[in-house]
């Protein structure tokens, strides 16, 4: 009974998770179109949270990263995931009480690898990279999948975000601003609609995948053996060698469902950083931020890279400014976000690392 409820205990803490994510990230979707007054908050929040719900059940190419692509499934106790999950929410609320939009991917990486490397004692349980045969990418691996798309995702950002800023300026220059305004009022729309959809297409799914992930351990392990037969549903078996992990539709609905739930209840504080102190914005630049931000994140998405949709609009935002000119970004309000940004796996990967020494220290794990 206890290795159930532990069970039941990771599910509950990822769904937390999810929900944080979701008004923790709320500002990634939505900032630019608040700060631009195309939306209300309130029409704004309502929109981001349908989208999400739509892109949260669409694939599962990420999820199969976060539930086997990171570090060796056979580490990943419920203890571990719990920890994990418990460091990444800590760091989590602790950015979003200070405004800073840092990354939950990231933290939930972090803490994925913290846990692991405490309770195996050894670096060996983390994947760093594993060749795919049919692909120039790599299938697996924390270098490929998260440390250099880590830095990838922000220039790729910041350089799209500039270009389609500078085109838009120069096809633009004979149009008069209230034309301009009024028009990309309503292209604003559809980009942030798109945005939503993308955020919820990579970040639902990381909680798809630690929810997956700990079930396929749990059965792997015989702890949901004689279920009765209303918890059947829980029984996750382990993929065979080369195949990916089944996401049931039930954990990708709750996920889905839990995502949206945490939209709606939006993330001022953040909106506030990216949508106002950081540049000020016109809908056009709305526009170019958003277009860029959800192309990078889709591409990222197809490749089941779980990318930060953070740094990815944050990055996006400082080149639609910079295309305007550089001294119109506030670098001071840049800096602390890039901090956060540098320090978000190190410290959730230490905070998870340091909980799950207690556990083992308390005789609560092995």
């Amino acid at each position: 009974m206890r290795a159930v409820t532990l069970i039941l205990v990771v599910i509950l803490i990822a769904l937390v998770f999810e929900y944080i994510n979701g008004f923790h990230d709320t500002a990634n979707s939505i900032a630019t179109v608040v700060a631009t007054r195309v939306l209300t908050p309130r029409q704004a929040v309502v929109m981001a949270a349908g989208m999400n719900l739509i892109g949260a059940l669409c694939g599962t190419a990420v999820a199969t990263t976060i539930a086997s692509g990171l570090i060796d499934p056979r580490s990943a106790s419920q203890e571990v995931l719990i920890c994990a999950l418990l460091g990444a929410v800590i760091w989590n609320l602790v950015t979003w009480y200070a405004g800073l939009p840092s990354s939950s991917s990231h933290a939930l990486v972090g803490g994925l690898v913290g846990a692991a490397v405490a309770a195996a004692h050894s670096w060996d349980v983390v994947i760093w990279t594993l060749p795919d045969s049919s692909h120039w990418y790599p299938s697996k691996g924390l270098l490929g999948k998260v440390v250099i798309p880590m830095f990838a995702s922000p220039l790729c950002g910041f350089l799209l975000g500039f270009l389609i800023m500078a085109l838009l300026y120069a096809l633009l220059r004979k149009w008069k601003p209230r034309t301009v305004n009024t028009f990309f009022g309503k292209a604003q729309i559809v980009s942030a609609m798109s945005m939503g959809f993308m955020h919820g297409t990579n970040d639902a799914q990381k909680t798809m995948g630690i929810i997956a992930l700990a079930l396929a351990s749990g059965t792997t392990a015989g702890r949901l053996a004689n279920l009765p037969s209303w918890l059947a549903f829980l029984e996750t078996p382990a993929p065979a060698a080369g195949r990916s992990l089944t996401i049931a539709l039930w954990i990708k609905v709750l996920c889905a469902l839990v995502m949206a739930a945490g939209t709606a209840s939006g993330g001022w504080r953040i909106i506030k950083t990216l949508g106002h102190k950081m540049v000020r914005l016109q809908p056009v630049n709305g526009f170019a931020a958003e277009t860029s931000s959800a192309a990078i994140i889709g591409v990222a998405s197809h490749f089941g890279i779980p990318v930060s949709t953070t740094h990815t609009v944050s990055s996006a935002i400082m080149g639609v400014g910079a295309a305007k000119r550089f001294n119109a970004l506030k670098w001071t309000v840049v800096e602390r976000m890039v901090w956060a940004w540098l320090l978000t796996i190190p410290i959730s990967g230490a905070l998870a690392y340091c909980l799950m020494l207690t556990l083992q220290s308390l005789g609560y794990a092995g």
